[in-house]
């Protein structure tokens, strides 16, 4: 075929998004850097309300109920989410859309 519309190699065949199965030591490194950040924020803007004189603020005691802060997550739930249709339930959590803005610490128990 020619003129405008010829085939390139990556459109005859093959992967087109090319994303690894497992994430890369640096990846990781930024993801615990990214739940560290949230977490630092979160103790922040609680020290800040409660040197204003505001206590009981309700979003921000149940994040600090129930969200692990990061020393406190298993590794399978920092790098990885519940996938109701992967082998095993698992998948790893840059396959996720948007992976680096959604919180992602809470996963079914059990899986």
């Amino acid at each position: 075929m020619f003129g405008a519309f010829k085939p390139s190699s990556p459109l005859s065949g093959g992967l087109l998004w090319k994303i690894p199965w497992r994430l890369s030591p640096p990846q990781k490194a930024r993801q615990r850097g990214r739940l560290r950040r949230v977490d630092n924020v979160v103790a922040t803007v609680d020290k800040a309300l409660a040197r204003v004189g505001i206590h009981g603020t309700v979003k921000l005691d149940r994040w600090k109920e129930e969200m692990p802060t990061e020393p406190e997550m298993f590794a399978r739930d920092k790098y990885t989410v519940f996938g109701r249709y992967q082998r095993g339930y698992r998948k790893g959590i840059h396959k996720v859309p948007k992976w680096t803005r959604v919180s992602q610490r809470l996963n079914p128990p059990g899986f």
